[in-house]
Order: structure tokens, then C-alpha cells, then sequence
């Protein structure tokens, strides 16, 4: 059976106990250049290769005899309350994997009162995502070529109820994502940017020969610092700038009033060289201070993963290609078993080291092995 026709499942067999297992079990029902364009990175995946093993380098502090009975995973972000501190990451066109794509992840989301991020490039429209969520949920931006298209996906967001927006700024350019290239991958006709049609694309830019594609190409409608200022004046919505890695980023991010920011290397599939997020994390806290928002994204896996990063100076943390492994596998029930496992293995993790509330993760509950993130790790919130 070809694995685009594999029926999904309907429930969950024992193999697959955790959330790594979703990855190869995913092979088997989607087609393999789906696969390729969904789990690889760009160029030799450099960066995406790094993000699981900077986790590997962090050691945890055990700690016993610590009264847990009160213990709780329950968080506040942008003044909203969250049941644990795992969101769904905003994934572009999920409906590769599954019939109902975003409808399904926002689906699993709500049922374990997870906080989730729409994709400006869902391929179900924004309106019809965000009636199945009842718990938070954020509006993923990627600014248009011009301001005016910009603001009316804005405004879509803000009728339709989204809390927040997060806008993506590491990826004005696709990178070379040359596994997909090579499996021929090309998005099929019946998967769309369903909240972009009926908008025609800009006017072409052609670079005279002493020019550059790249630059006085592709780039020429990619946003700056003076759009993400206009932004900020344009809606109330709370803004979190998606895909800060750079200390003097974040401070320019502060300057703008903005309300948050996402640890994050776009899952390596933007620019190959990038340090893993969770090595980047503890200089971005370092920079913006102990009292701003601060979530990361990349290579989460487990709910140790989790932890690690709340030690090292995240807020929460988002999962991206877990979701579409699980989605691709098992629809929503697959998407919901993720976030159920990622949230029990946390509790456990917390239990073990001494840890009844996120409050009381901090610095001293991991060690940053040599050959980990920088020193300044330890500068993490405390």
C-alpha cells in the first residue's frame, strides 16, 4: 500500500511510547518527498542536526525528599492562562499529511488545553482554525509585500479572536533546502496558502545584470525594523518577534515596546550554521532582562527538553515537527498523544528534581556540560 492511500490510525499502539517514535512510523504514510520537505533542514543540515544533541549536553540536578503533592505546570504568558507550558508551534501547510490539517492540530490543542499558533500559510483558513480552539491561541504573521496586506491579515486575526501575534522575521527568504530538492518535492494542487488567494502577487523585481537576485530581488519586499514599528502601532494585540537568536536583536526588539520574543532557528530550515536555540536561549534572557515573555522552539522531543529550557530562561516552549509526525500518523489523536506525553514526562522530570512549579525550575537544576551552550548559561533566570 502506497503510503499516501495507509488509512490513519485509530488509536495508539504500545510502539509508539514516545514522541521520537512518530518520526519513523511518519514514512509510512505520507509519500517520500513530503517527507523529505517536511523533516529536513537546508543546505547539510547543520543546524538542524545540532538542536537535539545541545539538549543531550545538559545535565539535570535530582533532588529527593521534595513534598510535590501541590505541584502544578500551570503558567500566565501575555497575562493568559495556560495549563502547561507546551504550544504548538505554527507549521506551515499541514494539510501535506492529513485531509483536515490545522483543523486536526487545533483540534488535539484544545482537547489538552494547549496553547496554538496559526500559520499565515495554514491551508485551512485562519476563521476555521481558530472556531476549534477555546484556549489560547496565537496568529503567526509573515509581513506581506506591502503594509496594506499586512494589515488585513491583521485584522482577520483580530476578528476572528486570536490573543496574539507572532511575527516570524528569520526567514524573508526561503533557505536552499536541498532534501527536498532532491526528492522532487513540489506542493501539490489541492494544498494552498488558503489565507493569501485572492491576493496577487508584487510586481516583479528584475535586477539589471550588475545586480543581485538575491538582493535587489527576493529581498526587495522583505520586511525591517521599520515595519515591525508600524506594526506596533497598527493593532492592540500583544507581538512576539519569532526567530531572535542575537543579543543586539533582542535589544532592538525591546526598543519597539514589542511584547515578547521566540528563541528560535526556524527548525534549520532557514540558514545552515545557526547555533542550536537552547544554545542561544540563555544570551537572549541575559540581554532582555527577567521580565519579558521568552519562549524557544527546536528540537524539543521530551518533556526533559522542556525543562532544560524553562531552567535555561524560557517562559514555554513550542513543538513543530513532532506535531506533523503525529498528525501524518494518527490525525488529531496522534497530535494530542504528543502533547499528552511531552506534558506527563515534564510532571515527571519536575517530581524528580524537586520542582513543584515552573517558578522553582531555574539554573541550579541543570549543568551545562563543557562542550555545551556557552557559560553564560548560567545567567539564566534564577
Amino acid at each position: 500500500m502506497r503510503p499516501e492511500t495507509r488509512p490513519k490510525l485509530d488509536r495508539i499502539p504500545p510502539e509508539l511510547a514516545a514522541v521520537s517514535d512518530y518520526e519513523q512510523r511518519a514514512k509510512d504514510f505520507v509519500p517520500h518527498a513530503i517527507y523529505e520537505y517536511v523533516a529536513g533542514g537546508v543546505a547539510d543540515d547543520v543546524t538542524l542536526r545540532k538542536n537535539r544533541p545541545a539538549f543531550d549536553r545538559i545535565e539535570l540536578a535530582g533532588r529527593v525528599l521534595t513534598d510535590c503533592t501541590h505541584g502544578t505546570t500551570a503558567l500566565t504568558l501575555l497575562g493568559q492562562p495556560f495549563r502547561h507550558p507546551i504550544l504548538l508551534a505554527p507549521v506551515a501547510y499541514q494539510q501535506l499529511v492529513h485531509p483536515a490539517g490545522e483543523t486536526a492540530t487545533a483540534q488535539a490543542a484544545d482537547a489538552l488545553e494547549a496553547g496554538f499558533v496559526c500559520s499565515t500559510l495554514a491551508s485551512v483558513p485562519l476563521e476555521e482554525v481558530a472556531a476549534e480552539l477555546h484556549g489560547p491561541k496565537w496568529f503567526q504573521l509573515y509581513c506581506q509585500p506591502t503594509r496594506e496586506r499586512t494589515l488585513a491579515l491583521v485584522r482577520r486575526a483580530e476578528a476572528a479572536g486570536y490573543d496574539a501575534l507572532v511575527v516570524t522575521v528569520d526567514a524573508p527568504i526561503n533557505g536552499v533546502r536541498n532534501r527536498a530538492q532532491r526528492a522532487g518535492f513540489t506542493l501539490p494542487e489541492h494544498v494552498r496558502a488558503v489565507n493569501l488567494q485572492g491576493t496577487s502577487p508584487p510586481a516583479a523585481s528584475q535586477p539589471t545584470p550588475e545586480q543581485s537576485v538575491v538582493f535587489q530581488g527576493l529581498m526587495a519586499h522583505a520586511p525591517t525594523w521599520a515595519d515591525l514599528a508600524w506594526l506596533r502601532g497598527e493593532t492592540p494585540l500583544p507581538i512576539l518577534v519569532k526567530g531572535i537568536l542575537h543579543p543586539d536583536d533582542v535589544l532592538r526588539t525591546a526598543d519597539l515596546w514589542l511584547d515578547g520574543m521566540i528563541v528560535s532557528n526556524h527548525g534549520g530550515r532557514t540558514l545552515d550554521g545557526l547555533p542550536a536555540s537552547i544554545t542561544a536561549l540563555p544570551r537572549v534572557r541575559t540581554a532582555v532582562g527577567a521580565d519579558v515573555p521568552v519562549l524557544l522552539d527546536g528540537g524539543i522531543r521530551r518533556g526533559t527538553d522542556v525543562f532544560k529550557a524553562l531552567a535555561l530562561g524560557a517562559d514555554a516552549v513550542l513543538v513543530g515537527r513532532p506535531q506533523v509526525h503525529a498528525l501524518a500518523v494518527a490525525g488529531a489523536l496522534g497530535v494530542a498523544h504528543v502533547l499528552r506525553v511531552l506534558q506527563k514526562e515534564l510532571e515527571v522530570t519536575m517530581a524528580l528534581t524537586g520542582c513543584p512549579t515552573l517558578d522553582s525550575i531555574d539554573h541550579s537544576t541543570v549543568r551545562v556540560s563543557r562542550d555545551g551552550p556557552p557559560e553564560e548559561a548560567g545567567q539564566a533566570r534564577c
